[in-house]
């Protein structure tokens, strides 16, 4: 840490501004670094330093399986999470594949999540690996620093931190202290103060929840960068996408976002089930009845746990990867299984089925409680 002309301190990570002198309240974002292959590499230290991808079986000859994480060395080769195992072994034949193993990496994050709950902190789970905390100090560098040391000293397990005024801030500044960021450095702090220096020039894909398809959405309504999306005009928003998700994404580029951090576990306000098939599907009525029996179990499932049902998405992959997903509001709620399973094929009906298809997927959305 070394002090500079204008009286700031700079730490090898960033700046450690003005505003992280005063008792406030502060929104971190805690995220591991290449959780599931570090869960690997921990208990299988040999493996340290060679590349390494979890995913399904973890058998690359076989069709239709995934990248669940990628260690760092095996990133260097281009390999990354979602891609197909297959391609991952031919960017990088000599890496290790390993297959998928949650109840190990459950036991983990609870290590991690109880480790963080040790300090005067609230931790808000999102995950496996990642989570929210929240916390009053003068110091969030200082917390930031100890949170991180605590996790690597009692887990083994190294993470990245974000420092924000909100959820928003606090996780896109994770990106920023990310190994495979450029910076390495652990701990980045995105506030109302240089949201403007770091974001306004970024491409509106970097921000939080926007994808590529949304990408590109509004790079047709003239909005390209963050700076673009936070002048935009509220009311051409709102016209194109919504009164709530047009307000929404206004508020995206100008960083703003929830400050709350809870403890209280969140209620699930919707559940799916998909299949990724061995062979492609080509016949209409088994992709159907494929359908009707996902929405059937997927129903019974649900209402076994006391909810009920009010809206159907369906999701359909074909072979080229294009992944459609339309929806239907029923009538009313229901527990009935056949009056969801007629829904999921209603909903199917819009879709043109004229080329193979890899998975299929259903998801419910509850109905608030009585």
């Amino acid at each position: 840490m070394v002090q500079d002309l204008f009286g700031r301190l700079w730490y090898p990570w960033g700046i450690k501004s003005e505003e992280s002198s005063m008792s406030r309240w502060w929104v971190l974002h805690v995220d591991m670094d290449q959780f599931l292959a570090a869960v690997e590499v921990r208990r299988h230290p040999e493996l340290r330093g060679l590349p390494v991808v979890v995913g399904g079986s973890g058998d690359p000859s076989q069709a239709r399986q995934v990248v669940a994480t990628a260690s760092y060395e095996a990133r260097e080769f281009g390999v990354h999470s979602g891609m197909p195992l297959k391609a991952a072994w031919k960017r990088c034949p000599d890496a290790v594949f390993l297959p998928s193993d949650p109840a190990t990496y459950e036991a983990a994050s609870t290590e991690v999540m109880d480790t963080l709950r040790e300090f005067p902190v609230i931790v808000e789970v999102w995950g496996w690996d990642e989570c929210f905390v929240g916390a009053t100090s003068d110091d969030p560098w200082g917390l930031a620093a100890d949170l991180r040391k605590a996790v690597l000293e009692r887990t083994g397990l190294s993470c990245s931190i974000g420092i924000g005024d909100n959820k928003v801030r606090a996780k896109l500044a994770t990106g920023f202290g990310k190994r495979d960021s450029g910076t390495g450095a652990g701990v980045y702090q995105l506030t109302a103060a240089n949201w403007a220096e770091v974001m306004d020039h970024r491409p509106v894909r970097e921000l939080w929840g926007i994808g590529s398809r949304m990408s590109q959405n509004l790079n047709e309504l003239g909005l390209h960068t963050v700076a673009d999306l936070a002048a935009a005009d509220l009311d051409v928003l709102r016209k194109r996408f919504g009164p709530k998700m047009g307000t929404w994404y206004l508020a995206l580029g100008r960083g703003l976002g929830d400050t709350e951090v809870t403890d209280v576990p969140r209620e699930p306000v919707s559940r799916s089930r998909e299949v990724t098939f061995g062979e492609d599907l080509t016949e209409r009525a088994e992709i159907e009845e494929k359908i009707r029996l996902m929405a059937m179990e997927l129903t019974r499932d649900v209402v076994a746990e006391g909810r009920r049902v009010q809206r159907v998405h369906v999701k359909v992959r074909f072979t080229s990867f294009y992944t459609p997903i339309k929806s239907r509001k029923l009538p009313e709620v229901t527990e009935d299984p056949e009056v969801v399973a007629a829904a999921a094929l209603a909903v199917l009906a819009k879709f043109e089925l004229r080329r193979p298809v890899r998975l299929l997927g259903v998801r419910v959305e509850f109905a608030a409680s009585p």
